[in-house]
C-alpha cells in the first residue's frame, strides 16, 4: 500500500494449466501445450517457472522433476538457480490478440473480434452511450481499496476481466492518464462483450485448430521439400556412381594395357640377350654367327612342335574345364555394346534391339558352320546390314571379333575363328538384350 491508498500487486510471471498443474512461460507455450495433450484451461500465476541449470552441462530444467530425471540420466547433481534472472511478466492479452492476428492473416480473414476495440473508440454523437458493465464484487473490491469508481469501472472494463491484481495494475500503469477518473461512456455498439469460460474455452479450442491446421500445412510443404532433396541426392549419388565406375574400367584397361607392354618388354629383353648367348657359344665353337639353312629348318620344326604342344595344352585346359577367358577383349566389346546403347538407346531402342539381335545371329551362323565362307562374309552394300547393325554403330563390334574391313565386305579368316571369343560376346550380347539396367550403371 502507497500513503495515498494505492495498491501494487505483483504482475503475472507465468500461465498455468489447470487439468496439469503445468506451468508455462508464454501463450504460445500454452498453445504447444494444448495441441500436445488438448488442454484448453489456462491461468495467470504470478509464480515464476523455474530454471535450473546444469553447472555440468548447461541444460536448464524447468520443475523439480526435471531436474531429477536429469541428474539420473547423466548423473550431474549440481544447478544454479535461474529463476529471478529469467523471469519476465507476461502480457497475456496482448499475445493473444497477436495470435488472433497471425490467425487471421495465415486463414486470409479481415475484420476485428472484441479484443481489438479501441480503449479510446470514436463514437457516434447521435448514439446513445451507457456506462459499461464490469464485475460488481471486484468493483466493491477496488471501492473498498480506496479508488473511486470511475477509476475503478475503467480498469475493470480495459482489462476485460474479473481479476482484481489485474485491475490494479492498470491503474497504476494509467494513473497519469488526463481521463483517468471521468465516467467511462461507451456506446451500446461498441461495447465489449465480456467471454464467459466456456466461451473461452470454445475460442481457445478454435484457436488451437487452427494452429494445429497450420502446423500440418507446414510440415506437408517441409516433407515434399525433403522428398525433393532425396530424390536430387539420390540422382547425384548415381551420377557419381556411374562415373567413378566408368573411370575405375579406364584404369583397369590402362593397366592391363600397361602391364602387357612391360610383359612384352621383358619377354624381348629376354630373347634378345638368349640370341646374344646363342651368338656367343657358336663362335666360342668356331662357328658362323648365323644360322645355316639346315639348322633354320631345324628351328622352324621345333617352333612348330612347341606351338602345337600349346595348342594341345589349351585344348586339354578346355575340355577340363579350366578356360582362359580373353578379358580384355570381353571388355571392349561390351564397352561397345554400351555405347551404342547410350548413343541410339532413347532416339532408336528398337533399332539396338535389332542390332544386337543381328550381330548375335551373325556370331551364332560362324560358330555352329565355321567352315562356310558365307556365314565368315558379309557385304558392306548389304542393305539388311546397313540397317540393322552399320546404321547404329555395329561394324565395331564385328572388327573387334575378328572381322577384317576391306572396304567392300567384312571378312573373318577361317583360321581367326574363335569359338571361345564368340561365345562370350555372345553372351554379352544376351545380357544387354535380357538386362534392361545394362549400360546404366
Amino acid at each position: 500500500f502507497f500513503s495515498d491508498g494505492r495498491v501494487v500487486m505483483s504482475q503475472a510471471l507465468s500461465l498455468k494449466c489447470n487439468v496439469c498443474g503445468v506451468q508455462l512461460r508464454s501463450v504460445q507455450e500454452c498453445q504447444s501445450h494444448g495441441e500436445a495433450t488438448g488442454h484448453a484451461d489456462f491461468v495467470e500465476s504470478t509464480d515464476a517457472v523455474l530454471n535450473l541449470t546444469c553447472v555440468a552441462c548447461g541444460k536448464p530444467c524447468r520443475s523439480e522433476t526435471e531436474k531429477d530425471i536429469h541428474t539420473k540420466r547423466t548423473g550431474h547433481s549440481e544447478f544454479v538457480d535461474k529463476t529471478n534472472e529469467t523471469a519476465a511478466a507476461i502480457d497475456s492479452e496482448k499475445e493473444m490478440k497477436k495470435l488472433d492476428a497471425d490467425m487471421k492473416a495465415e486463414l486470409g480473414v479481415e475484420g476485428s473480434s472484441p479484443m481489438d476495440v479501441d480503449s479510446n473508440p470514436v463514437d457516434d454523437p447521435d448514439e446513445e452511450k451507457i456506462e459499461p458493465e464490469v464485475d460488481a464484487k471486484c468493483l466493491a473490491e477496488l471501492e473498498g481499496m480506496g479508488f473511486n469508481r470511475n477509476r475503478a469501472v475503467r480498469a475493470l472494463y480495459h482489462t476485460g476481466t474479473d481479476n482484481v491484481e489485474q485491475a490494479v495494475n492498470w491503474i497504476v500503469e494509467h494513473e497519469n492518464d488526463a481521463d483517468v477518473d471521468d465516467p467511462l461512456l461507451i456506446a451500446k455498439t461498441k461495447i465489449k462483450k465480456k467471454l464467459t469460460k466456456e466461451e473461452a474455452k470454445i475460442k481457445a479450442e478454435e484457436l488451437r485448430k487452427s494452429m494445429a491446421a497450420k502446423k500440418e500445412k507446414e510440415e506437408r510443404e517441409m516433407e515434399r521439400l525433403r522428398e525433393q532433396e532425396r530424390i536430387r541426392s539420390g540422382k547425384e549419388l548415381l551420377a557419381a556412381k556411374r562415373q567413378e565406375e566408368e573411370l575405375q574400367l579406364k584404369r583397369n584397361l590402362e593397366a592391363r594395357r600397361i602391364e602387357k607392354e612391360e610383359t612384352a618388354r621383358a619377354k624381348a629383353r629376354i630373347k634378345e640377350k638368349l640370341e646374344e648367348d646363342r651368338i656367343a657359344r657358336r663362335l666360342k665353337l668356331g662357328l658362323p654367327a648365323e644360322l645355316t639353312e639346315e639348322e633354320k629348318q631345324r628351328e622352324r620344326e621345333r617352333e612348330e612342335k612347341k606351338a602345337a604342344a600349346a595348342a594341345e595344352e589349351a585344348r586339354k585346359k578346355a575340355e577340363a574345364g579350366l578356360i582362359v577367358k580373353p578379358v580384355e577383349k570381353i571388355d571392349a566389346l561390351r564397352k561397345i555394346l554400351v555405347d551404342i546403347k547410350k548413343t541410339h538407346g532413347e532416339s532408336n531402342a528398337d533399332g539396338v534391339t535389332t542390332c544386337y539381335k543381328t550381330l548375335l545371329l551373325y556370331l551364332g551362323n560362324v560358330v555352329k558352320a565355321p567352315d562356310e565362307e558365307k556365314f565368315r562374309k558379309i557385304r558392306l552394300d548389304n542393305a539388311a546390314y546397313q540397317k540393322r547393325v552399320a546404321g547404329v554403330g555395329g561394324g565395331a563390334f564385328l572388327e573387334k571379333c575378328g572381322f577384317v574391313n576391306d572396304g567392300e565386305a567384312l571378312t573373318l579368316p577361317r583360321s581367326d575363328v574363335d569359338a571361345l571369343l564368340f561365345n562370350l560376346a555372345g553372351a554379352e550380347i544376351d545380357g544387354a538384350l535380357t538386362n534392361p539396367f545394362f549400360g546404366v550403371l
